[in-house]
């Protein structure tokens, strides 16, 4: 095995690679001439640091809040499938939890609409559980398939 240095976007990276390789053969590489090579790079270079500062402009309250929206959208996607997929809406569901409880009035002005929102969610979840329940005969998880008589199971 060989260790070859990476730049990509001025992150270095050591990847393992054997000689022989598929990946370094020359009929897989690329051709472009270094003018244009290092010009690309430049760009994503640039395009890399003018993002950077985007973000850094933008307090992280405001991005923490949008990541918790952005779960809890995640979750009402998963209660609104047809059949509800209960597994991932819970995990959305939690996650949503850990920040908005975790973090508390630190998440900003809007801790109370996420606490709402969090609660409300969480009244959804248990109700389409709640109904799927009701639908499902036995006691199998309704993340579970069921077996049903003649089913061949």
């Amino acid at each position: 095995m060989t260790r070859a240095h990476v730049n990509v976007a001025g992150w270095g990276f050591v990847a393992r690679v054997h000689p022989t390789s598929p990946q370094l053969s020359a009929g897989r590489l690329a051709q472009v001439d270094e003018e244009t090579s290092n010009t690309q790079v430049d760009d994503a270079r640039q395009a890399m640091e003018d993002a950077r500062r985007q973000i850094a402009e933008v307090p992280a309250q405001i991005v923490v809040a949008n990541h918790v929206m952005g779960l809890y959208e995640l979750a009402a996607i998963h209660l609104s499938n047809d059949p509800p997929d209960l597994v991932q809406a819970a995990l959305a569901i939690d996650a949503v939890a850990c920040l908005v409880d975790g973090l508390g009035d630190r998440i900003g002005e809007e801790a109370a609409t996420m606490r709402d929102a969090l609660g409300n969610i969480r009244i959804a979840f248990v109700q389409i559980k709640n109904q799927l329940t009701r639908q499902d005969p036995g006691d199998q998880p309704v993340d579970q398939p069921i077996e049903r008589p003649g089913d061949g199971g």
